[in-house]
């Protein structure tokens, strides 16, 4: 997968279908969003990205997004 950046565009799917955002930032190191634990690591990165419809932040494996 072609490495993700700040402000590119993506879209994942979700139980009710698929979403699209932007991606925010790459995130190499554990975190919380809300409640949940993001188990980011420097060999095992993940995306934080920001859903266009509701605004929320949610991190993803590089391969559950597609650029768009």
């Amino acid at each position: 997968m072609t490495e993700l950046k700040p402000g590119d565009k993506v879209s994942w799917n979700t139980s009710q279908g698929e979403t699209q955002g932007e991606v925010v930032r790459k995130q190499t190191s554990p975190t919380h969003i809300k409640s949940h634990k993001v188990a980011a690591s420097k060999g095992d990165p993940q995306y934080i990205v920001e859903s266009d419809k509701t605004g929320a932040q949610a991190a993803h494996k590089p391969e559950a997004l597609k650029k768009r």
